[in-house]
């Protein structure tokens, strides 16, 4: 695999997982008693728990995009 190849493939990766994340936060914001609705059915949370642990996770995740998608793009871009 060649450094275009695979700065051609970060990009890739964290446009998709930039859409994951849009299409999660969408959920999260616009049919939020619906998403908490469908959630409740199989773990025990209360709407204040259940909105931490949301937007808890989608920090993470944001965080794991940036650090494994968007650095090593960066990196390869400043080195090829």
């Amino acid at each position: 695999m060649n450094v275009e190849l695979a700065t051609k493939a970060f990009l890739w990766c964290a446009a998709i997982n930039y859409g994951i994340l849009i299409v999660w936060f969408l959920l999260f914001a616009f049919p939020h008693q619906w998403f908490y609705r469908l959630v409740g059915k199989w773990y025990r949370v209360t709407a204040e728990q259940f909105d931490t642990l949301n937007l808890a996770l989608m920090s993470l995740y944001k965080v794991g995009i940036l650090l494994f998608n968007i650095v090593p793009y960066i990196a390869l871009r400043i080195v090829g």
